[in-house]
């Protein structure tokens, strides 16, 4: 089993001093990325990171997304874009809507960990992230960015 899909963090976000997400776990074994409670909430912390993109660095097509995401200090920033392109369907500088991430974030945790992850984990994360009532008809209070 991968880091991140141990860590329920299948987009291999790294701990900032001072951020506390949502459903992260309450011990922190990892030194470098955080661990999450459940796969939906690492998930959904992934939503929250494209929202920032979006707003604050206007970040919409996943060149830019993957670039910010996955710096080529780090990683094949080509490569990781070349294949999550192939896996959405999506052009490198096709301008993606809220609507896309899903598919998105489908795509990035292949890339990450190697996991194709259900659709049913991405949409559940996806609700939890847009706040939408689940099948019992009870509201996810979730409130905030992280």
């Amino acid at each position: 089993m991968t880091r991140g899909l141990r860590n329920c963090n299948p987009l291999n976000i790294r701990r900032v001093a001072g951020t506390q997400w949502k459903g992260q776990a309450i011990f922190q074994s990892d030194k470098a990325f955080v661990q999450f409670e459940t796969m939906e909430w690492g998930l959904r912390a992934a939503f929250c990171i494209l929202r920032t993109y979006a707003r604050k660095y206007k970040a919409v097509c996943i060149r830019d997304i993957i670039r910010r995401w996955s710096p080529p200090t780090e990683n094949d920033t080509d490569r990781y874009i070349k294949n999550v392109c192939q896996w959405t369907g999506f052009g490198g500088l096709q301008r993606l809507t809220e609507k896309d991430w899903p598919r998105l974030v489908q795509a990035m945790a292949r890339q990450e960990c190697g996991a194709i992850l259900s659709e049913e984990i991405i949409n559940r994360s996806y609700k939890l992230y847009k706040n939408i009532k689940d099948e019992t008809g009870n509201q996810k209070q979730v409130v905030g960015n992280s």
